[in-house]
């Protein structure tokens, strides 16, 4: 095993990797030279306070900041040691292999069904297509609450089925990577627990990368934790040392709740 920045990451490599990671917006700094591992098949937390640079960090991984505009991205990105920036590499392909759920549930005005269907559909999927999405549905922990009302609006669920039938179309379009911009922050406090039970269940065939502003809930669900702080990493490594025996003193006052 290699150990970086604390991070057993296995001879296979790690899933993501930054290298000296900047992103500007216009002439305005959003991350500031990241560099960090993301291990296969766990959890990994950025928590910070608001406008740390987390959601900026995060859109990297599936290059969503190419939508901004002004946007721009210095040094690396890569997914199995590939340059997600490289001029070769289609953007679209990225978000294939690396999905991403969004804060507040965002389904499409379609039925249930065609919701988890639509990303394979525009993919030209020709297998089965209502196995594809029984089998999304279940692992997103939906499939026994929506069984029998496929052809119903999405908008007829509550907000935290709508996430996971987000998180089920997500999934349908088959990803090794999951990146989730605060999932649970619109959500009640059943449907947060439900979202968390599902990202405990989903780590076992999937690297899971999390923003969250709730520090118990990276302590809950996470393996890893990145803390950031006015674009800078700085403190990164198993999350139970960076709640409990934390290495930098900024690190302690934000997770003990003395600023942010």
């Amino acid at each position: 095993m290699t150990t970086i920045y604390d991070i057993e990451v296995g001879e296979e490599g790690p899933a993501l990797e930054t290298r000296d990671l900047s992103v500007f917006y216009g002439e305005t700094m959003a991350v500031d030279h990241v560099s960090f591992r993301v291990p296969e098949r766990s959890v990994v937390a950025l928590i910070g306070p608001s406008g740390c640079g987390k959601s900026t960090l995060l859109r990297c991984f599936n290059r969503m900041n190419d939508l901004v505009r002004g946007a721009r991205v210095e040094g690396a990105v890569e997914f199995h040691g590939q340059d997600l920036y490289a001029p070769t590499i289609d953007p679209v392909e990225v978000r294939r292999h690396i999905g991403m759920v969004f804060q507040k549930p965002n389904p499409f005005p379609k039925s249930i069904y065609d919701n988890v269907a639509f990303g394979p559909r525009i993919n030209n999927f020709r297998g089965d297509e209502d196995a594809l999405v029984e089998a999304s549905l279940r692992r997103a922990a939906l499939w026994d609450e929506v069984r029998d009302r496929l052809e119903e609006s999405a908008y007829s669920l509550s907000g935290g089925q709508q996430q996971r039938l987000c998180i089920a179309r997500t999934l349908a379009v088959t990803p090794e990577v999951l990146l989730m911009d605060e999932p649970a922050s619109a959500l009640d406090p059943i449907a947060t627990q439900r979202i968390e039970e599902l990202i405990y269940e989903l780590k076992k065939d999937y690297t899971i990368v999390i923003v969250t502003h709730n520090m118990q809930q990276a302590a809950r669900i996470s393996d890893y934790t990145a803390f950031l702080y006015m674009g800078k990493l700085i403190e990164y490594g198993p999350t139970d040392s960076i709640f409990t025996n934390p290495r930098e003193e900024r690190t302690e006052a934000y997770v003990t709740g003395r600023f942010g």
